[in-house]
């Protein structure tokens, strides 16, 4: 058995995340017990378009249901902490090779905050930041080829 994997959440992300929850397994399952029963009356099931896709947005409920309760079962909320160097939960501040800059959010995606680049810790990008500090140029493989950064600021996510 694979041991579970830890999903670090802001604690903004985790009320959001929780109260989705609550809105799902409330009234989002009456809501939707209610649109299957009025299709269900709608006569022969077999040919009842009405009644497959309430029945399809059921089953697509019931997997995000199943996918929070994974993700707040095994979450580690917190605050980013301000270590000197990058780690989940970093705002990163990055210059590319063109002399772009770029800001990045280190984090996994249930915490994607609008105005940031999300590197998570599991892709290229954010693997390569991981651990780096200040001035440090961090060089990642990616489908479109080798890619450096240079590290230029370092902040803990506030949110």
């Amino acid at each position: 058995m694979d041991k579970e994997e830890t999903t670090w959440l802001t604690p903004t992300t985790h009320e959001r995340l929780k109260a989705e929850y609550a809105e799902l397994t409330g009234p989002g399952r009456v809501e939707i017990e209610e649109k299957i029963a009025e299709a269900r009356s709608h006569g022969d099931l077999r040919e009842n378009a009405d009644y497959d896709a309430a029945k399809n947005a059921q089953g697509m409920m019931e997997a995000r249901i199943r996918q929070l309760r994974h993700i707040l079962d095994n979450a580690e909320v917190r605050e980013a902490s301000d270590s000197g160097v990058v780690e989940v939960g970093s705002i990163v501040t990055a210059v590319d090779n063109d002399g772009d800059e770029m800001e990045f959010f280190v984090a996994t995606p249930e915490n994607k905050v609008r105005g940031y680049i999300l590197a998570s810790p599991s892709s290229p990008v954010g693997l390569a930041l991981l651990g780096a500090a200040v001035g440090d140029k961090v060089t990642y493989e990616a489908p479109g080829g080798s890619f450096s950064l240079k590290v230029k600021f370092i902040k803990p996510y506030q949110g």
